[in-house]
């Protein structure tokens, strides 16, 4: 599981405590959880739990101003990084850019999609992960297992034929434990989603209600 926290002011008000209730779930050991903060908040929050940044650009370092490269990811102490979300989309060649360096700096590339051909084309350039997100879904808190489970489902399929050794991860509504269980159902190793525990009344008791302990 996958906590994005967007811009939302909520993240940063209570990004520890999110950060905090990740890394007892983790301890738990049933469940591994990772948080995507803001970028401000990478370095500090690294201790309690794994981190993946929000976005990385496709450029090397360099005469870049305002861009975060895959080398300050992995200065930052990071897992990893989202690439393509809905909200920062990308071009083919960028995130096959962005896949290629995270593999010679040992990070984890989460690459979203909003379709079945896509997930296909995507899993062609080998990420470790793939997140099947239907936008129209995103921070509606109707769950794509439910909405379309069909579309989680084919892309599992499809990404699994090009190469079994991609996860796949189920996007987009997700709110509740059922919707978590309903992803794993369908085939998907886990879940992203954002404004279901970053906009709770209390996100750390919220995140530990979606892994059911």
């Amino acid at each position: 599981m996958i906590v994005n926290f967007k811009a939302y002011s909520e993240g940063i008000k209570k990004g520890e405590e999110i950060a905090r209730a990740a890394r007892e779930i983790n301890e738990n050991g049933e469940v591994f959880v990772a948080i995507a903060p803001d970028f401000i908040q990478l370095k500090s929050l690294v201790e309690f739990a794994p981190v993946f940044a929000q976005h990385t650009d496709a450029v090397n370092p360099g005469s870049n101003t305002g861009r975060i490269t895959p080398e300050m990811v992995k200065a930052s102490g990071a897992t990893g990084s989202l690439i393509n979300h809905s909200e920062r989309p990308l071009i083919l060649s960028d995130i096959e850019f962005l896949i290629s360096a995270f593999r010679e700096l040992e990070l984890t590339s989460v690459v979203c999609t909003n379709n079945i051909p896509v997930s296909k084309a995507v899993a062609a350039l080998t990420p470790d992960f793939i997140a099947i997100e239907p936008p129209e879904l995103i921070g509606t808190g109707i769950p794509v297992s439910k909405a379309d489970p069909g579309i989680v489902e084919g892309a599992v399929k499809a990404v699994q034929k090009v190469d079994g050794n991609i996860m796949v991860l189920c996007g987009a509504g997700i709110s509740e434990y059922e919707d978590f269980v309903a992803a794993l159902d369908l085939g998907a190793k886990g879940v992203l989603l954002a404004s279901g525990v970053v906009k709770a009344k209390n996100p750390g008791m919220k995140l530990k209600e979606l892994v059911g302990i």
